[in-house]
């Protein structure tokens, strides 16, 4: 097996080694035998980034760019570091990496923040909100780069490279020929100094590159466990800064930890293997980098990879679509892991509770987003059954109908907060979202319904006696209208007519009250409506069937 040395870093105690041999079970094995040193317990959390998940001050970042909106990957990473970070009594950091100029979207920045705080998980410092370490838009820390890069310079970790986009292009092109990883020759590393210097008196453009050096140390992943990746061996050197004066991912992220004193990076597992050369840089500029922890992979409920489309999902659609976010971080957590137990209808104060980074697995995260409706129609009636929640909905309903039915609202009534309130508590448990109310299906709650009396009399020829049945429990039950009773007074009305079946009279009730033939119960449906709009429309139902 492989013979690794774990050197100290400049943290730790100089002089102090151990040979290991391999990753045996997700950690370094110790070599036994005379002449073998044993790790420095302090070297070893310097150099691995293994620390405590709640050693110190906790600072956390999310740090999307902006070529895009926020879509469902991306809110799920946001959340495990809000969760995180409120676990501990910590800071959730926004981040904008606006380098890639040319893939900007117009109103993406302003769009991630607005979908975060409508998410229910705000940044504690962001671009919006300021903060003490900013500036939060890393095209306004072009500088701070800058600085770095000719640190490394200087330093000799880093290089000038002149070679054109034609050569990178052919080299790409020969690679893939041969059946190999397109990489980088690293020629520009050894060019003179004198060589260099002329190319760039002569303003030559040119690009910065990191040296990529052997003996990569083991680092312990928060989630994933010990993990190393010999970056020299399979990639060329980096390049940290464009011809553009713009720096990648790769210097601007570090930086922008360092110096945002970052302590724990919780990002897609997709970086893994990018860490190990991070970690290279934090080494060469001789900074201690955060902890680490890589989120597993976010597939369908069936293993199989979430499409570009399904990936790009928007958060905006949700929200149009009146999915709760409430629910929608439910979902996203109740698909991966972290918390002792798994169950739905956890809000977010409840998640923070129940998290324990010490749960995450390295297994995927398996989305159902069929369930979704499912986990909405639960974070709704709870939403109904909270009463400062339910003004809230309130008036969102009141908009909706008004927007929906804007001519057609006979009685202003139905806009009443009392009324509305009253519909909600009675569909609460039914209905998924609370754009169900304002479909053709409820339609009957707020506008009057028609029907003709052909349709009355293929129910029925005792229609007018019907009615006067109804109008006169109406009398007797004055405005104390509740489902137990009503439930029992349409079955003893049913029995008072002479050659109409229970199931007619009750079809005959429903279109009399809303124009369709399904929907909630009878009962449900006359408590709704309350006393005055039902008599309304079973006097309707009378006059019709006593002029036709």
């Amino acid at each position: 097996m492989s013979v690794l040395l774990l050197r100290s870093c400049r943290w730790c105690r100089p002089n102090r080694v151990e040979v290991v041999e391999g990753l045996v079970g997700g950690s370094p094995r110790r070599l036994r035998g005379p002449g073998k040193l044993r790790l420095d317990v302090a070297a070893r959390r310097c150099c691995s980034s293994a620390q405590a998940p709640v050693q110190g001050e906790v600072r956390v970042r999310f740090a999307p760019s902006p070529t895009g909106f926020l879509h469902l990957g991306g809110l799920r990473t946001a959340l495990y570091n809000y969760i995180f970070a409120k676990k501990y009594a910590g800071a959730f950091i926004l981040r904008l990496e606006d380098t890639d100029q040319s893939r900007l979207v117009p109103g993406a920045a302003e769009s991630i923040e607005d979908m975060l705080e409508w998410a229910g998980v705000p940044p504690d410092e962001s671009p919006r909100r300021g903060g003490p370490l900013g500036p939060y838009l890393q095209s306004q820390r072009l500088d701070l780069y800058s600085q770095t890069a000719q640190e490394l310079l200087q330093s000799g970790d880093a290089y000038h490279c002149f070679c054109s986009p034609q050569r990178l292009e052919l080299l790409r092109k020969e690679a893939l020929r041969s059946g190999q990883t397109p990489r980088y020759d690293n020629r520009c590393r050894h060019l003179r100094a004198d060589q260099v210097q002329e190319k760039l008196d002569q303003g030559t453009s040119h690009v910065i590159r990191f040296r990529l050096e052997a003996g990569v140390e083991p680092f312990q992943d928060l989630i994933f466990g010990w993990n190393r990746h010999e970056v020299a061996q399979v990639e060329g050197d980096p390049v940290v800064i464009k011809a553009d004066g713009f720096p990648t991912y790769h210097l601007a992220n570090i930086v922008d930890d360092h110096h945002m004193k970052i302590s724990h990076v919780l990002r897609g597992s997709e970086w893994l293997i990018s860490t190990s050369k991070h970690l290279l840089m934090y080494r060469a500029l001789g900074w201690k980098p955060p902890a680490f922890g890589h989120l597993p992979l976010l597939m369908n409920k069936d293993g199989s990879k979430l499409s570009k489309r399904q990936g790009d999902i928007f958060i905006q659609s949700y929200q149009r679509d009146g999915v709760l976010p409430d629910a929608l971080l439910d979902i996203t957590t109740n698909c991966g892991s972290g918390f002792n137990t798994n169950r739905m209808g956890r809000r977010i104060d409840e998640l923070i509770s129940e998290f324990n980074p010490s749960k995450i697995t390295t297994h995927s995260a398996l989305l159902d987003l069929e369930k979704l409706p499912e986990f909405n129609r639960i974070h709704l009636q709870q939403r109904i059954e909270d009463e400062d929640q339910c003004s809230l909905l309130i008036k969102d309903l009141q908009e909706k109908i008004q927007q929906t039915y804007t001519t057609e609202i006979q009685e202003q009534d139905v806009l009443h907060q009392d009324y509305i309130r009253r519909v909600l508590q009675l569909r609460k448990g039914h209905i998924t979202s609370l754009q169900e109310l304002v479909s053709p299906s409820y339609s009957y709650l707020w506008v009057r319904p028609s029907f003709t009396s052909q349709q009355v009399a293929a129910l029925t020829a005792e229609a007018p006696h019907v009615a006067s049945l109804m109008l006169k429990l109406l009398e007797e039950r004055g405005e104390q209208l509740t489902l137990d009773q009503l439930s029992k007074d349409l079955k003893r009305l049913s029995k008072q007519t002479k050659a109409t079946k229970y199931r007619d009279v009750m079809k005959l009730l429903r279109l009399a009250l809303s124009g369709l033939q399904q929907g909630p119960s009878v009962a449900e449906m006359m408590a709704s409506l309350g006393p005055a709009e039902i008599r309304h429309r079973f006097q309707k139902l009378l006059l019709l069937s006593e002029t036709s």
